[in-house]
């Protein structure tokens, strides 16, 4: 329970979508403390992943933990037959990732990644415009993501002690936030791998985060396409926002539900329409129920759909390559 982004599923509205069975979280003090914030019951905490599975039964777990520990998450409940789906990114590093890819498939189970996102209307929106070419063919995308940084937002001590550990979260603000721009490529691009990566990192806040990057900017370049990620611990104000360039006209996903459109005049003249954008219908509105419909065969998950492991495969790819290209100073060849 130490990545906040836990208050999600405890602050969920009750339904008959998702059912808590159970909880595992080592750290007693932070357990009670948002078990009684949300109003649920101290029976629902377990010792242990092995207490959990042998007394709560669960179909599924998500993991609120650090990125590190999703592959001993994953060792753990999918020899049980027991899904899985993580916070963001998907692991550390490529060889985690496979590892976890590895058990998903002889085991059987689901295994999704988690993105904010992933449940932004405006983002399914930019790709059903670029489907049906509203802005020709896609030719540039810029993805920026991120915040003042961990401490200045005032992340709990819980968080931020792996938050900006170079080995519990991979990295800082470009295993963080970059990872969403290369997610969000990828299902953009279905699939095509970037040909070389290019990163550049920078440590502006040392004192705060000492250990780790806290401002990232990584270049993919495709056969046809270039995407910019600028994924950073030092905007002054927080942002998932991006920019998807045709050879007619630029859509801007500003943030979840706003969406400008501009269609190219002459030079530099354009005639832009705004929309505001309602939530999308369920189960594409949240990670949860979306799971359970993937799990109850409601729905089927795409190749290379956002929460996919065949997308999150390909984002761990990049991320290793643009964490190699930073530390090496030049552009790293995808195979």
């Amino acid at each position: 329970m130490t990545h906040t982004h836990v208050h999600w599923i405890l602050g969920r509205p009750k339904d008959d979508k998702v059912v808590i069975v159970g909880i595992v979280e080592s750290n007693l003090e932070l357990a009670k403390r948002y078990i009684e914030q949300h109003g649920l019951s101290m029976d629902l905490l377990y010792v242990s992943m092995d207490d959990l599975i042998q007394h709560a039964k669960p179909e599924a777990v998500l993991a609120f933990g650090t990125i590190y520990d999703h592959l001993e998450i994953v060792e753990k409940f999918a020899p049980f037959g027991i899904h899985v789906m993580v916070e963001k990114p998907l692991a550390v590093n490529l060889v985690h990732a496979k590892k976890m890819e590895a058990l998903a498939k002889k085991y059987g189970i689901h295994l999704l990644t988690n993105y904010e996102t992933t449940w932004y209307p405006t983002v399914k929106s930019a790709q059903d415009l670029l489907k049906k070419d509203s802005i020709g063919s896609l030719s540039q995308l810029i993805v920026r993501d991120g915040h003042k940084g961990p401490l200045k937002i005032g992340v709990n001590k819980e968080f931020l002690e792996w938050l900006i550990d170079p080995v519990k979260n991979g990295g800082g603000a470009i295993t963080d936030f970059g990872c969403y721009g290369a997610n969000i490529a990828t299902w953009m691009m279905n699939g095509e791998k970037p040909i070389s990566v290019v990163a550049v990192t920078q440590q502006l806040q040392k004192e705060n985060n000492p250990k780790v990057d806290d401002e990232s900017t990584i270049i993919l370049t495709y056969k046809n396409v270039k995407a910019t990620i600028q994924a950073s611990w030092n905007w002054p104000i927080g942002r998932k926002d991006m920019e998807v360039y045709g050879k007619r006209g630029v859509i801007y996903a500003d943030n979840r539900n706003d969406l400008r459109i501009r269609i190219s005049e002459g030079y530099d003249g354009f005639h832009e329409s705004k929309r505001r954008l309602d939530e999308l219908l369920s189960p594409y509105n949240d990670p949860f129920s979306h799971f359970a419909a993937v799990i109850n065969k409601e729905i089927t998950l795409q190749k290379y759909d956002l929460p996919s492991i065949e997308n999150n495969m390909i984002v761990m790819e990049i991320l290793d390559a643009a964490r190699l290209s930073a530390k090496k100073g030049k552009a790293v060849k995808i195979k």
